[in-house]
């Protein structure tokens, strides 16, 4: 489906770019670099949740489920789609929800960090305050989340980037280079 020029008039005015994918792609690091090279406020999507509510995101799951926090999720994305120069960093499962992919489409380029399960198991397997991941089984849990959530990952996604081995560093230069090249494509 094709945008009109005025929804993607929004999307390169606003200057905002928008990191998707699962937890551990490296959505929080590759945002705060790429941020400070690009001059560009960085906001983490579930560090703005935690601190519009003043509790954790664990907390959040507890007391109202993923449904409550989806909906909290939801709230956080309408607020800061209003605004302009962000690289946001959302949270893994953001583009579940429909109206949140139209939402992040219209307001900035997309960027889905693409992940293998091994190198997410590598960087979430020590990490307690992701709640969808206390499970025994994080290595089944991951591929299952990732096999739910890559259709809505491609669906948003301007620009998909293997994240794999290469340095922070490297992988932001790269991002720079595909960011300039969708623009000129695209504008």
């Amino acid at each position: 489906m094709q945008n009109s020029p005025i929804q993607n008039a929004r999307k390169f005015q606003s200057g905002n770019l928008i990191l998707v994918g699962m937890m551990g792609s490296g959505k929080t690091t590759m945002g705060r670099i790429l941020a400070k090279h690009l001059d560009k406020v960085f906001i983490d999507s579930d560090e703005e949740i935690q601190f519009r509510t003043g509790v954790t995101i664990p907390h959040i799951f507890d007391v109202e489920g993923e449904s409550g926090f989806r909906l909290r999720e939801t709230d956080a994305l309408e607020a800061l789609m209003t605004r302009d120069g962000l690289v946001l960093a959302t949270g893994g499962g953001a583009v579940i929800a429909e109206q949140n992919r139209k939402l992040l489409k219209k307001n900035g380029i997309v960027i889905y960090l693409r992940a293998g399960v091994h190198d997410l198991w590598l960087r979430t397997r020590n990490d307690k305050n992701r709640p969808l991941l206390q499970t025994g089984n994080l290595h089944a849990r991951l591929t299952d989340l990732l096999h739910q959530r890559e259709a809505f990952y491609q669906q948003v996604a301007d620009i998909v980037i293997p994240t794999g081995r290469q340095s922070v560093h490297a992988l932001m230069l790269r991002l720079v280079t595909e960011i300039k090249n969708y623009r000129e494509k695209n504008q």
